[in-house]
């Protein structure tokens, strides 16, 4: 079975290109973040009632990528978690319904990557609510990593360094399942 990764950080933080240099790096397979694609389709910002869909299809689109995964890849990369969704709907709703789910489901990834505020925040579509959102957000979900005792690395740095840091606690993740 693949080590499933997820990568979770504020808007605008390297979680993208973090997810495809470390899909060449590891090599792993990349689960992209379903609620980018949400957006393009619809040509807008999910509401309230289009969250629950949203986190169900990540998980669906996650646990097709462990299998597809099977004994081709040691590593499934996700770019995003439900988590990710659970705080959004709170921020955006004050909806906490989707927490349970999210939760349950977070305790699948062996490990957990947030990417940090180090990186200047960008413009990019319709989902993109700006600096003040994003640095609302990490402390959000910092806090529940932290809260839910979930084993994380804080992943800063630009480019080559970011991603030789994210390799580097991975491989640790590894080296300890042995």
């Amino acid at each position: 079975m693949p080590f499933k990764i997820a990568v979770v950080g504020g808007e605008c933080t390297g979680k993208t290109t973090l997810c495809e240099k470390l899909a060449t790096e590891l090599p792993a397979l990349c689960v992209v973040e379903y609620l980018r694609e949400f957006v393009d389709r619809q040509g807008r910002v999910p509401f309230a009632h289009d969250q629950a869909g949203i986190l169900t299809t990540q998980i669906e689109r996650e646990a097709a990528a462990v299998v597809a995964a099977g004994a081709v890849k040691r590593w499934v990369v996700c770019d995003s978690a439900p988590i990710a969704t659970a705080i959004y709907s709170e921020m955006y709703f004050k909806d906490r319904s989707q927490y349970s789910a999210a939760a349950t489901h977070h305790a699948t990834y062996a490990f957990t990557l947030l990417t940090d505020l180090d990186l200047v925040w960008e413009a990019d579509g319709l989902q993109r609510d700006g600096p003040g959102m994003r640095a609302d957000f990490h402390a959000r979900i910092h806090a529940w990593l932290r809260k839910q005792g979930v084993p994380f690395a804080l992943v800063s740095g630009a480019g080559e360094m970011r991603s030789a840091a994210a390799v580097a606690a991975l491989r640790a993740v590894e080296s300890r399942s042995r």
